[in-house]
């Protein structure tokens, strides 16, 4: 079926009792970064995490008793299965949740917790989509896609209502997947606010949504789908948000893992807020897109916050070093005793805290009598990092930098 406000609003109705409309806060940190008025859409504070409740409930919530009885399916990185699998338990529905392998264990703990059943098949998205369809088959039960249906993107599109009645912004930077969001934002924003433009933010990883607007029609992505952001590693565009987004004006930007890494650690760190890859990929994009938004009134669509521990602690270590905070270099002492107690002073003095350190005496690239020790440090900026490295040059020592990062 074609979608249409009125379809938002139906879900607007259907969700009143279940979701509570999100807060749009502004940032004065984000502000003076951009130089524009910055208002944070928070998604990632809704229930189970992200937006992907207010479609999944309103598919739920509008079955036939006879679509109720046979059961739901869906293929999910995460997000759209936990929204899924709360909706299905709340309504005595039985749900069946196909995840990939590689899915955060986070989120696969997260659905089971839920009440449902969660099987995991395939390595990305697609390949649990595809095993997700044939169980379909086998079973009978209704699938519900997490971007291609209009019962799905009519529940997403609430936030797009929402936000025309919270402020009239000149732009909406929106992350995008297979784009069911952006599509009913694209709707919402039609009807209630047709001035303000929308920017869909895809990951570099995984750039269906620039491959589709070029080639006109919704398209998959053929290289390997490879994005920190798993919830927008979709790696095909949905047929049916494509053909609402034809319709209306749209732009997008492409933001790299780095980028969005970037943005997890400034949301956490500056306004101590927890976001995923995907949650955080509009910021990435409005940061990139800076220039162009400088004076306008924007709203950036935070959409979750189910990231993973361990993806969120190389995320912080990462973007700890690129920003100059953390250093990770080697250096050859002489195998006697003192010489580290005396390197670690010299460090001390510098006044960079030592986070660990290796003692590597078995190199067979290392004379005997010498040993390698790594240090890893937490600085306090890049000139930081180049007084502590040059003291340790003007007292006889080599540092060696370790990786890319670093």
């Amino acid at each position: 079926m074609p979608v249409t406000i009125e379809h938002l609003e139906q879900a607007r109705r259907r969700l009143a009792n279940i979701v509570k409309p999100t807060a749009l806060i502004r940032n004065a940190t984000l502000e003076r970064m951009i130089g524009a008025e910055v208002w944070l859409k928070l998604e990632n504070l809704q229930k189970t995490g992200s937006f992907k409740i207010r479609g999944a409930y309103n598919r739920v919530a509008a079955l036939q008793p006879e679509e109720a009885a046979r059961g739901v399916i869906a293929a999910s990185a995460g997000n759209h299965g936990q929204a899924l699998a709360w909706a299905a338990t709340r309504a005595g529905v039985r749900a069946t949740i196909v995840m990939p392998k590689t899915a955060a264990i986070a989120k696969i703990d997260a659905t089971r917790s839920y009440g449902q059943e969660v099987m995991l098949a395939g390595v990305d998205y697609q390949e649990a989509y595809r095993a997700a369809c044939e169980l379909r088959d086998r079973t009978g039960a209704l699938f519900v896609d997490a971007y291609d249906d209009p019962f799905v993107i009519a529940g997403q599109g609430t936030i797009g209502l929402e936000i025309a009645e919270q402020c009239e912004p000149d732009a909406i930077l929106v992350p995008v997947g297979g784009g069911g969001l952006i599509a009913g934002i694209a709707l919402a924003l039609a009807a209630r606010s047709p001035r303000t433009e929308l920017i869909g933010v895809e990951a570099a990883g995984s750039p269906q949504l620039s491959v589709s607007l070029g080639r006109g029609e919704p398209a998959a992505i053929e290289a390997p789908v490879d994005t920190i952001a798993d919830g927008l590693a979709t790696g095909r565009m949905g047929n049916l948000p494509f053909e609402i987004l034809k319709h209306h004006t749209t732009r997008c930007v492409t933001v790299d893992d780095f980028e969005i890494g970037e943005a997890v650690l400034l949301m956490l760190e500056r306004m101590k807020l927890l976001t995923e890859g995907a949650g955080a990929a509009a910021l990435a994009g409005a940061l990139k897109l800076k220039d162009q938004l400088a004076g306008k009134r924007i709203v950036i669509v935070i959409t979750g916050g189910n990231i993973d521990i361990n993806l969120l602690d190389r995320i912080i270590s990462h973007g700890l070093a690129k920003l100059g905070r953390m250093v990770r270099f080697a250096v050859d002492i002489h195998d006697r005793p003192g010489e580290l107690a005396k390197l670690l002073t010299l460090v001390g003095g510098t006044g960079a805290n030592v986070r660990t350190v290796e003692h590597n005496r078995a190199r067979r690239d290392e004379p005997i009598g010498s040993t390698r020790v790594t240090l890893e440090l937490e600085t306090r900026g890049p000139e930081h990092v180049e007084t502590a490295l040059r003291e340790l040059r003007n007292h006889g020592y080599h540092p060696l930098l370790e990786g890319t990062g670093w």
